[in-house]
């Protein structure tokens, strides 16, 4: 049970000795969520943020007020980037965060974003209870990380002017493609690429400094790349965009808690993951109402396009993927292995 003020003056420990332990004291009932996501309310907004605001409120019911989740939106905690790093040193304490971002750290977490591995939400489920997630699961709980929520969504390509469709229109293009292993499919079909947070996309699309996005669709959304995009290739249906954004904890945070309080931070996050789908499969629909309301012309790939891109992630990313460890060549066996 985490110390309060009132026990420990009861205790008669002395004025210095709370002021140390008061931080442990919060640390041990209060956690900080943080993503880089827009903020809104629990029944309004991006999806990421409402199921983070869920999962709070939640906690806090059912611990009847012991364990409380404070949530931090728009990075407003700190930079997007620095998410992974903080939770693995225990600075953090949670983050929905995209998993190939942490791809410099760990390189198997790049398996969250690999092209035309994952091409379905029924595949993308799958994974959780599959050996490639066990294993992904292990990977993650050795560099003090874990998953508490399964997160998948589909993505699609906003273009600035001509779309991006078919391998062929990559040629000449500045793509932002979100993870390593995307940027090297897209600069096999002849693009160039930059690296930056969806948060940072709208940027880098109104200065020029990128052609397309490519997204999930709830960030195409949240972000309002429509009032900069002259074409939207959705990822409704079948998509070789489809990235991992989990609900991750750190583990130094997550042990130092009781069994009861861990067992129900897990409990609530395999409960959120149904609403997690079906928001994300919401929002792949909304995508294309909202960039065709505003304009842009919307198009989706059919089964040969999305078999052209994969032949190329499988001769590039893929193969780039697989080369970097053995334990990364495990990775990818396993995860070609769920249909």
């Amino acid at each position: 049970m985490a110390l309060t003020r009132r026990t420990l003056v009861a205790a008669g420990l002395a004025a210095p000795a709370l002021i140390g332990l008061g931080r442990a004291a919060q640390a041990a009932t209060t956690l900080k969520l943080s993503h880089q996501f827009p903020g809104g309310t629990i029944d309004e907004g991006d999806f990421r943020d409402r199921m983070c605001r869920k999962f709070a409120a939640a906690v806090k019911e059912r611990s009847k007020g012991a364990l409380e989740v404070q949530v931090y939106p728009g990075s407003s905690l700190m930079k997007t980037n620095a998410q992974f790093s903080a939770m693995r040193k225990g600075a953090l304490d949670m983050s929905l965060y995209p998993l190939p971002y942490a791809g410099g750290e760990v390189p198997e977490t790049n398996i969250g974003l690999m092209p035309a591995l994952v091409t379905s939400y029924q595949q993308a489920m799958a994974w959780k209870a599959a050996p490639v997630g066990r294993k992904l699961t292990e990977i993650l709980l050795a560099k003090n990380i874990v998953m508490v929520s399964w997160v998948w969504q589909a993505g699609g390509v906003a273009s600035r002017e001509r779309p991006l469709v078919r391998p062929e229109d990559a040629k000449g293009l500045k793509v932002r493609g979100g993870s390593r292993e995307m940027d090297l499919m897209m600069k096999a079909a002849g693009a160039a690429t930059l690296s930056l947070p969806s948060n940072e996309s709208y940027a880098a699309m109104q200065t020029g400094a990128c052609d397309a996005v490519i997204t999930s669709s709830t960030s195409l959304i949240s972000f309002r790349l429509e009032e900069l995009a002259k074409s939207l290739t959705s990822g409704r249906g079948r998509s070789y965009w489809f990235m991992l954004e989990p609900i991750m904890m750190s583990k130094a945070i997550f042990d130092g808690l009781p069994k009861d309080q861990r067992d129900l931070i897990m409990t609530v996050g395999a409960e959120l993951e149904s609403f997690g789908q079906e928001g994300a499969q919401a929002d792949d629909t909304r995508v294309e109402q909202i960039f065709g309301k505003a304009g842009a012309k919307v198009e989706t790939l059919d089964e040969a396009t999305l078999n052209r891109w994969r032949d190329i992630a499988r001769d590039s990313a893929w193969k780039d993927y697989a080369a970097k460890s053995s334990s990364c060549a495990e990775m990818l066996k396993l995860a070609e292995a769920v249909a």
